[in-house]
C-alpha cells in the first residue's frame, strides 16, 4: 500500500525543502544568472530551423552537453550526464514543432537489472516567459522543483524535463493545453532514447511524473500514449493536482487567489488555437496586462491579477460561452479515455486553486473507463502541501512499477 506521507525522516526533509524552495522561488528573469548562460532568447541553440527537418515525432534535431546545477551559485555540478535537447512533437493542432527540454542520466551505472527507467517530468506552473524555461532555470540553479527531480536521480532514473511548447523556443508557450503538453511529455521520453550516449533503451520502462501543470502534461500524456504513442513501455503515471476540466477551474477562480493563473490559460489558449476570440476583445486593461502575463514567472504571474475577474479584462459578457472556446476546452477535458498504464492519482483536501471535486470527477471518469487507479486526498493540505506530501508517495508507486510489483487500485 501507498503511503501519503514519507517513510523516513529524510522523505520528511525532502518534503520540508521542497515546501520552502516553491514558496521562495523568485521569477526567473530577477535572478542572478552565472556567467556564461544566456537567456533562451539569445541562445541560438533554442530557435529550431526553418522549415523543421524532416522526421517522425521524438526525433532530436539538436542537442548539447551541458552542467546543471541544485543551486544558484553554481559552485557544484550535479553529478549527472546531461543534455539540452531540441526535439521534434505535435501542437494541440496536429501540427509538427519543435520543443526543447534536458536528459539529467545519473553518471553511475544501472545495477539493477534491465533497462535504466525512464521519468518523463511534467513540471508545474513555471510561467509563460522563455526565461521560465526549465532547461534554463536547470542550467542557472534556480529549477524550483530539483528536489523532486533529485528523488528520481538518487534511485537511478534518468529523468527528461520538456520544456512544453512554446516556453523557451520561440512563440508564446501553450499554457494549460493538454493535447499539447501530452504530446510534448511522450516525445520527451522519445527524444531520450535516441539521445546517442544516453545509455537509453526505446523499449526500456517509462514513468510520467507531474503535478498542477505537470499533472495536466501527464493525465494527458496517459490519454494519448495508446494512440499517439503506443510504443512506449509506459508502465506508470503519477499525477496530482490535475486541472483536468479546465473551465471548472476557471469559474472556480474568478475572483479567486488564483485568477492569475485563469489569465494565464487564456493566452496558452490562444497561443495553441487563433481561432479562440481573445486578444480582439480585451479592453484597456487587458491590452495593457496580457504583455505582462505572457512574460511573467510563477511568482510575478500571481501576483498579476489575484482576485480579479475575467470580465475585468474583457469587453463580452462571458467570453468562455463562445462556442470556439468551448470546443477547445472540450478538446482538453480529460477523463475521457482510459489511461495507458496505472495510475497513482492524488489532491489536496483543501486545494485553493484546483477544487478537489474536479480531481474526484476525473478518478470517477477514470475508474468507470476500466483504468487501475489508486486514488489519494492528501488531508488538510493546499495546493503547495499536496505536492510536498503528494510527491514523494508518488514517486514510491512510480518505484513499485520499476520494480515490477502488483498494482493496488481502489476504484
Amino acid at each position: 500500500m501507498t503511503r501519503i506521507f514519507p517513510r523516513s525522516l529524510g522523505q520528511v526533509l525532502w518534503s520540508l525543502l521542497a515546501v520552502l524552495t516553491v514558496l521562495f522561488a523568485v521569477p526567473g528573469q530577477a535572478t542572478a544568472v552565472p556567467v556564461g548562460v544566456p537567456a533562451p532568447s539569445g541562445d541560438p541553440f533554442y530557435t529550431p530551423p526553418q522549415p523543421l527537418p524532416a522526421g517522425v515525432p521524438g526525433d532530436v534535431i539538436r542537442q548539447r552537453t551541458v552542467n546543471v546545477y541544485a543551486e544558484p551559485l553554481g559552485v557544484f555540478p550535479m553529478p549527472v550526464n546531461a543534455w539540452q535537447i531540441l526535439y521534434r512533437s505535435t501542437s494541440a493542432t496536429g501540427t509538427a514543432d519543435a520543443v526543447s527540454g534536458t536528459l539529467l542520466v545519473p553518471k553511475a551505472p544501472w545495477q539493477r537489472g534491465g533497462a535504466r527507467p525512464l521519468v518523463s517530468y511534467a513540471v508545474g506552473t513555471h510561467g509563460l516567459g522563455d526565461s521560465c524555461a526549465p532547461s534554463y532555470k536547470l542550467r542557472t540553479g534556480t529549477e524550483n522543483e530539483i528536489l523532486l527531480i533529485s528523488q528520481a536521480l538518487l534511485r537511478g532514473w534518468a529523468v527528461v524535463l520538456t520544456d512544453y511548447e512554446g516556453l523557451g523556443t520561440p512563440s508564446r508557450h501553450t499554457y494549460a493545453v493538454g493535447r499539447s503538453e501530452g504530446h510534448a511529455v511522450l516525445d520527451a521520453a522519445r527524444a531520450a532514447a535516441r539521445v546517442p550516449g544516453s545509455g537509453l533503451s526505446a523499449s526500456g520502462p517509462v514513468g510520467v511524473f507531474g503535478y498542477s501543470q505537470g499533472g495536466q502534461a501527464t493525465t494527458f500524456a496517459g490519454e494519448l500514449a495508446p494512440t499517439y504513442a503506443p510504443e512506449l513501455n509506459l508502465v506508470g503515471i503519477a499525477t496530482g493536482g490535475v486541472p483536468a476540466d479546465l473551465a471548472a477551474v476557471a469559474r472556480f477562480n474568478d475572483g479567486n487567489v488564483g485568477f492569475s493563473l485563469v489569465l494565464g490559460a487564456a493566452v496558452g489558449y490562444a497561443a495553441a488555437y487563433p481561432d479562440v476570440p481573445f486578444e480582439q476583445i480585451l479592453n484597456d486593461t487587458g491590452r495593457a496586462t496580457v504583455p505582462r502575463v505572457a512574460q511573467a514567472c510563477t511568482v510575478e504571474l500571481a501576483t498579476i491579477a489575484p482576485f480579479r475577474h475575467l470580465n475585468d479584462f474583457v469587453t463580452v459578457p462571458d467570453p468562455l460561452a463562445d462556442p470556439r472556446w468551448q470546443a477547445r476546452l472540450t478538446e482538453n477535458r480529460a477523463g475521457t479515455r482510459a489511461p495507458a498504464a496505472p495510475v497513482y492519482l492524488y489532491h489536496g483536501t483543501a486545494d485553493e486553486l484546483i477544487p478537489l471535486a474536479v480531481g474526484r470527477r476525473l478518478r470517477t471518469q477514470w475508474c468507470d473507463l476500466g483504468a487501475s487507479v489508486r486514488w489519494q486526498e492528501i488531508p488538510l493540505a493546499e495546493h503547495i502541501l499536496g505536492v510536498s506530501v503528494g510527491g514523494p508517495a508518488a514517486m514510491t508507486w512510480l518505484g513499485d512499477r520499476f520494480a515490477g510489483r502488483p498494482v493496488t487500485s481502489n476504484c
